[in-house]
């Protein structure tokens, strides 16, 4: 146990630094090359921060541990926007750009729309069971490539704004930024494998069930990533690349990661993990409501302490429901 808790704070260190090369390396790579940071938040930084629920996911198919690997993922997106952004948010207020709003998070939330109709069969279609199978994981793969060729569009399509321009970006030589940016990748990979690895020893030393473990330790550990590089975006008011990293993350880990499962090995799916979906649904409808109200496209810190609030009592209804 105590080697398990000693890697595990480890890896936490790993991921706090990786989170700052990638950040640095991305942002400067952006400056240079005129790309705007939310395309380098919604690619790089988004693949980056989502390698941990990759491989916990590819482990979970082979393995035939399908409740991790559906916790996994649903887990990590609510914890994505109620406990990453949440916190971010606490730190700076969050400048959003007017098209992630109405374009980038809108994509989110279809992407847990069509996770919902697939995951439904009983409902839908009076299948005996529900289920996520090949074929529909190869449709989670198609809606991915579609995604990526919208986001190729705005690397020629977005300019960047004006505030995106004041921003203070530290600019590095071409080959120091892409070894930063790679180191971080690479450092948020290990630090992530390490700290989910031996926080799932240490709960089951506990007795947890393996879908509790998935929405919770796991969820949580793998979206440390997430939260480390947006906090630290936050601070360097880098809020494209702190959202574009969140709203990518979870695109990402729906399309991708869930279609890359769901293809290796169906995914049976328990009653319960519908209201996990729908608080999924939730986060993802109280952030687009929260850009839209007050300062608008804008996520303040009072907004950012009620999705810290949400989140938590979410993670004691868990406990309860066991």
């Amino acid at each position: 146990m105590f080697l398990s808790i000693t890697l595990l704070l480890i890896g936490l260190v790993v991921l706090v630094l990786g989170a700052e090369f990638l950040v640095r390396g991305a942002s400067s790579i952006s400056k240079k090359a005129g790309i705007p940071p939310i395309v380098i938040g919604l690619t790089i930084v988004a693949f980056g921060t989502s390698a941990p629920e990759l491989i916990v996911n590819v482990f979970s198919a082979f393995a035939g541990t399908t409740d991790l690997a559906i916790g996994n993922v649903v887990g990590s997106n609510v914890a994505n926007v109620l406990l990453v952004l949440g916190a971010s948010a606490l730190f700076v207020d969050l400048k959003v750009h007017k098209n992630t709003t109405w374009r980038e998070i809108p994509f989110s939330f279809l992407a847990v729309m069509v996770l919902f109709f697939m995951s439904n069969d009983f409902f839908f279609d009076h299948g005996s069971s529900n289920i996520l199978s090949r074929s529909e994981g190869l449709t989670l793969l198609g809606f991915f490539a579609i995604f990526m060729f919208y986001t190729a569009s705005l690397f020629s399509a977005r300019k960047l704004s004006g505030n995106e321009d004041v921003q203070q970006v530290k600019v590095y030589k071409s080959s120091v930024a892409i070894f930063m940016t790679f180191l971080g990748l690479f450092s948020l990979f290990i630090g992530g494998k390490l700290l989910v690895n031996n926080a799932v020893i240490l709960a089951r030393l506990a007795g947890m069930s393996e879908m509790l473990i998935g929405l919770t330790i796991v969820a949580i550990g793998t979206s440390l990533p997430e939260l480390a590089t947006s906090v630290a975006a936050a601070i360097k008011k880098q809020d494209d690349l702190a959202i574009g990293n969140i709203v990518g993350s979870n695109i990402f880990n729906i399309f991708w990661i869930l279609g890359a499962t769901a293809t290796i090995s169906p995914i049976p799916l328990s009653n319960d993990a519908n209201f996990d979906i729908f608080v999924c649904f939730f986060s993802t409808i109280l952030l687009f409501t929260a850009l839209l109200i007050g300062r608008r496209h804008v996520l303040q810190r009072w907004q950012g302490i009620l999705m810290l609030l949400s989140y938590f009592i979410y993670l004691v209804y868990l406990i309860i429901r066991g």
